[in-house]
């Protein structure tokens, strides 16, 4: 069994009803879900004029192998009708791939870890939340030592309903 982290982020429309939708399609359709962070909130990572987003992540168990989880991540995007315009545009749903058990997958269209998870806050602290010991397999730091690190200067709070 595969231990899969999954970062899920939205800044349009229900926010908040996009991550739990996502839960769900992924729970029917990758594995497990077997424990999930608060929901964070948080300014655009990279670019401005954009909603907030909120964030979580959560640990799946999964007999899938990273590519068929990648292509089961863009296929529940699609069904929660994510467009992709362009790098970093505004959607419905983003499901990334942190983590993959403990290893190192460098394919064209797939790199896992996902190579900025160390520079950003938005996946740092829920991160942190869930598994702060957890080791990356190529920095060879926790999650925690990561985000005492980390350089990210955006605003990143706990999301109250």
């Amino acid at each position: 069994m595969n231990t899969i982290f999954l970062q899920l982020g939205s800044n349009l429309g229900d926010r908040l009803s996009f991550l739990k939708r996502s839960e769900n399609l992924i729970e029917e359709f990758i594995g497990k879900l077997e424990k999930r962070s608060l929901v964070y909130e948080s300014t655009p990572w990279g670019v401005k004029n954009q909603e907030n987003f909120l964030n979580s992540v959560i640990i799946v168990k999964s007999n899938l192998s990273a590519e068929d989880i990648l292509e089961k991540c863009q296929e529940i995007e699609r069904k929660l009708e994510r467009e992709r315009k362009e790098k970093w545009s505004e959607r419905t749903i983003d499901i990334d791939i942190l983590f993959y058990n403990k290893e190192v997958i460098e394919e064209e269209n797939l790199k896992v870890p996902h190579p900025l998870i160390s520079e950003r806050r938005f996946v740092l602290i829920p991160l942190n939340e869930i598994n702060s010991e957890f080791i990356h397999p190529q920095k060879k730091e926790t999650i925690s030592e990561l985000l005492k690190k980390c350089n990210d200067t955006e605003v990143v709070k706990i999301y109250e309903v």
